[in-house]
Parts: structure tokens; sequence; C-alpha cells
């Protein structure tokens, strides 16, 4: 473990943090495809121990999510919520995905 990951709790030392930018009319349907179908396959997927979809504007969406490692997070990288986020953002999203690979520096959990 690095330095800057000794304080992260753990299983959270690596992570993702991805901006969506949604079409005005798909909005409400974005928001509820990260809260149901997206949430179910991010509660399956063992290797990741945080997943957070937010909503940072009318249009605009955003998820954090950690892991323990660099090899759980590629697997959810290139995982089902990848591939139903690659079905329906065609349809849904108004611009590219923005995914921003971080570092966990430290973490409150319960």
């Amino acid at each position: 473990m690095t330095d800057s990951a000794a304080s992260a709790a753990p299983g959270t030392s690596l992570g993702y943090l991805v901006r969506f930018e949604t079409k005005p009319e798909c909005a409400e349907e974005f928001g509820a495809l990260l809260s149901g179908a997206a949430l179910e396959l991010a509660r399956a997927e063992e290797g990741t121990t945080v997943w957070f979809p937010l909503r940072l504007g009318p249009t605009s969406f955003g998820v954090f999510d950690a892991f323990p490692d660099e090899a759980a997070r590629q697997v959810h990288l290139h995982g089902r919520i990848a591939d139903l986020l690659r079905a329906e953002g065609p349809r849904l999203l108004a611009q590219s995905v923005k995914v921003q690979p971080v570092d966990v520096l430290a973490a409150k959990l319960p």
C-alpha cells in the first residue's frame, strides 16, 4: 500500500470518478438506470467495494467507485455496468463519458 492510500478504508485505495452528460429529455431515464439496473450490477461485483451514483445537475451525473487493487478496478471497467452503459449511452448521453482513474487518499465508511 502506498503512503497516499495508507488512510483509505480497506478495499478503497483506487477508484474512478466518472462524469456523464445526458440529453435533456433523457435525464430522468438515465438517473433511473444508475439507481436501478446499474446499482444492482455494482452490488454483484465482488471487487467493487463502494459505488455511488450522483446527480450533479439537471443533465449531469457522476459515479464514484472504489476498489482494493488495480485488478478489481480493471474488471469493473470492462464489466457488466460498462456493457450496460455502452449499450444505452448512445441513446441517452449528449457527449462521451469522462472516466478519470483516482487514488483514494482517505475514507470514512461505517
